[in-house]
């Protein structure tokens, strides 16, 4: 399997696209510099191709397995994370009191998206350390935070989330997982939790789990919910590990993909209760858990974004290495050509390459929103930018991932018969895409909360200033004297126009039949992310020019950047008038044939 790190392509979107100048400079890093940026990615890259990309087609066939129960990774995958570890790149975004880097969110967003390409199997467990480091430095008592954070941040220990029970999927407040004081600050915690990801493993020393249970004076459904950590050792007090907490891996789930990340069913309290301590306030686990959610989400969506890339990547190299049949190009026939020179597999790559430069700018510029929600230099800007990163985050996580699984299916539809064949590994891709629209919140949770909660923040104004942003881009594009920009500008402003639409239709509804609003919610979010992804693929594009009237080098790789772009707008950004139909069709469609008459 072919990957390479698309760093060019990386930093052009951050420079040129998301605003990742607000941080550098006189921005929230003034020390941290482009040449230090690119230095960053370009080693993540050299890591990632020499020792994760060949695991992962190991790790895919082999697996993790359960032996005695000990978790045991994949051959390679336990030495490619001490090396991990070793070179810091666990604590690339973290505070520097606790042993991090210092470095901005946005930047450890696009390394994400380099680990979660080379070897998504590898790139979870990293990932769901994230989560819990930010959980603990926002919810965590100052000696939680002094007894894990380090060793978290360091990589040494790794964390987990468990939420998930038999019973309870989605329906978090269904959980029945007990917390039971214990009378000296500690609680003993009991029940099970599945799906549960590198809930065990033998890569790192300790781990610490983030569980869901409920106390005893806890109330039904979510609102009665508590947060805790539980280490799978116990940690002495001058931070050496001591006896094994009651924590066991009773089986490892048999999955379509991602077969080497090990997804546990985790028993809390076999024996006499798991030893947890209290995250946060009693009855308050779910908005903290959401700290550590919110950041999954994230993360997903740059998994999905990665498997998308490395799928495109072996696409294109094969279709540039097999020849088959007599291509019909524009200047006619192609004799013994690859079937690249094929219009149908050119279309397919394109398309796939399209969507995968429009979904990298939405997740980096959810990313760079996080980081200033925390580093403007305004009350009113750190404001501005959390409502604008949590409007974005359900397209970064849902758009993308839906992306994946298209962009994925297509790699194998272009290797024809041999993308059915495991040995080309095209498969794989599809196979560990998958779970990707589903965990984390399923993409439809995704466009429920888009149209519920996202679009009435600040009653309204976050949604009307992104798309004010849209209007001006496209209004500003349709005037250039460039034919290429005007073009995109035009098609930009019909789509801009299609999404305001359905707004008024949804904000209408809402209040008159919210059924509607609910079946309108999944093909709104693909409209939404369709034309965000024109409108960050149009800046680039308007960027693009200015370079290429400069001169210099460069000069191929902006012009690609602009033909992707005119791609995009003729090609993708259409489908909106589908999806516009979709979402004021109403429930009615959804609903005229009875449930009993579905089976037939």
């Amino acid at each position: 399997m072919t990957y390479r790190a698309p760093v060019r392509d990386m930093l052009f979107t951050m420079k040129h696209v998301v605003g990742f100048d607000q941080l550098t400079g006189e921005g929230a890093f003034p020390d941290l510099s482009e040449e230090l940026v690119a230095t960053i990615l370009s080693e993540a890259g050299k890591f990632a191709e020499e020792e994760l990309v060949p695991l992962n087609a190991v790790g895919d066939r082999t697996g993790a397995v359960l032996e005695n129960g000990i978790v045991r990774t994949a051959p390679g995958f336990k030495e490619a994370y001490t090396k991990f570890m070793e070179t810091g790149w666990v604590s690339l975004p973290w505070p520097e009191e606790f042993g991090g880097q210092g470095m901005p969110h946005s930047v450890a967003a696009a390394v994400m998206e380099i680990w979660q390409a080379a070897n998504i199997s590898f790139g979870l467990c990293p990932l769901l350390s994230e989560g819990a480091i930010k959980a603990l430095l926002v919810h965590g008592t100052d000696e939680l935070r002094q007894t894990y954070l380090p060793k978290l941040i360091s990589g040494e220990w790794t964390g987990s989330m468990n939420l998930t029970e038999p019973q309870a999927g989605s329906a978090v407040g269904a959980l029945r997982t007990k917390a039971v004081p214990h009378g000296d600050g500690r609680y003993r915690i009991t029940g099970p939790k599945i799906f549960i990801t590198y809930g065990g493993h033998d890569m790192a020393e300790n781990i610490i789990h983030l569980v869901l249970a409920r106390s005893p004076d806890g109330s039904a459904g979510t609102r009665g919910i508590s947060l805790f950590v539980v280490p799978k050792y116990l940690v002495n007090p001058d931070g050496s590990l001591g006896p094994r907490n009651d924590v066991q891996c009773l089986k490892l789930e048999e999955k379509m993909g991602i077969h080497a990340s090990p997804t546990c069913v985790l028993e809390f309290g076999e024996n006499d209760g798991a030893i947890g301590y209290l995250i946060g306030e009693e009855n308050r686990g779910m908005a903290c858990m959401f700290t550590k959610m919110n950041s999954a989400r994230l993360g997903v969506g740059l998994q999905g974004l990665g498997v998308a890339d490395h799928a495109y990547q072996t696409a294109f190299a094969y279709a540039q290495d097999r020849k088959q049949g007599k291509p019909i190009n524009i200047d006619g026939v192609v004799p013994d050509a690859s079937i690249i020179e094929h219009a149908d597999v050119r279309r397919t790559l394109m398309t796939m390459r399209a969507m995968i430069d429009a979904a990298r700018a939405i997740c980096y510029a959810t990313a760079v929103a996080s980081d200033l929600s925390h580093m403007a230099p305004t009350e009113e800007g750190r404001a501005d930018a959390k409502a604008r990163e949590e409007l974005l985050t359900p397209l970064a996580k849902a758009w993308s991932t839906d992306m994946s699984v298209k962009v994925a299916s297509l790699g194998v539809q272009v290797h024809g018969g041999m993308g059915f064949i495991e040995e080309t590994g095209a498969a794989q891709f599809y196979r560990d895409a998958r779970i990707t629209p589903i965990y984390e919140g399923t993409n439809g949770i995704q466009a429920i909360d888009l149209v519920t909660r996202k679009l009435t923040l600040n009653g309204g104004s976050t949604v009307s200033t992104l798309l004010a942003e849209i209007k001006e881009n496209a209004a500003t594009l349709s005037e250039s004297l460039d034919a290429s920009l005007a073009a995109i500008g035009r098609l930009l402003t019909e789509g801009v126009t299609v999404l305001n639409a359905c707004l008024l239709h949804l904000h209408r509804q809402s209040k008159e039949r919210p059924v509607d609003v609910f079946a309108g919610a999944s093909p709104f979010l693909e409209l939404f992310g369709t034309v965000c992804g024109a409108h960050y693929l149009a800046l680039g594009a308007k960027a693009a020019v200015a370079l290429i009237a400069e001169g210099g080098d460069g000069a191929a790789f902006y012009r690609a950047r602009l033909t992707m772009t005119q791609f995009y707008a003729e090609n993708i950004l259409p489908t909106v008038f589908g999806y516009q139909h979709l979402v004021c069709n109403g429930a009615d469609p959804l609903y005229q044939i009875d449930t009993a008459l579905l089976a037939s």
